[in-house]
């Protein structure tokens, strides 16, 4: 049986994968990883993804994890693909946080974390657009 930490590096490298490949052509899907890490990062007046993960408490960091496998695991049941990729991508990113002593997942970290920032960006730019 894979340790955990071998499973978690194989989902990264398939999200970071499908990222640069796939969901780079996808704007609704980066519009919802944005909109999401939008929504979060707002709410605890945070200036980016990666400053809202960091500070969150070790109670904070489960509930959000939960949430995510949960919410997740129900807009997939509803054919909501998009929207569960959305909180999958940031779910990885949150649980990667916990793996900074190996140097691949930090990496990977960094890699996710900085296509996040990204779509958040664009979403934020897309807001004040709108507005």
């Amino acid at each position: 049986m894979a340790r955990k930490e071998d499973e978690l590096k194989t989902r990264l490298a398939a999200v970071l994968r499908d990222l640069q490949t796939e969901a780079k052509d996808d704007p609704e899907a980066l519009f919802l990883i944005g909109s999401l890490a939008f929504t979060l990062v707002s709410k605890a007046e945070k200036r980016s993804w990666r400053e809202f993960k960091d500070d969150l408490s070790t109670l904070e960091y489960d509930m959000l994890l939960r949430d995510f496998q949960n919410q997740g695991k129900s807009m997939y049941a509803k054919g909501e693909g998009k929207k569960a990729y959305a909180v999958q991508t940031l779910g990885i990113s949150l649980v990667c946080r916990t793996q900074r002593n190996d140097f691949q997942m930090r990496e990977g970290e960094d890699i996710l974390d900085s296509m996040i920032s990204k779509a958040l960006a664009a979403f934020r730019q897309a807001q004040r657009l709108q507005n």
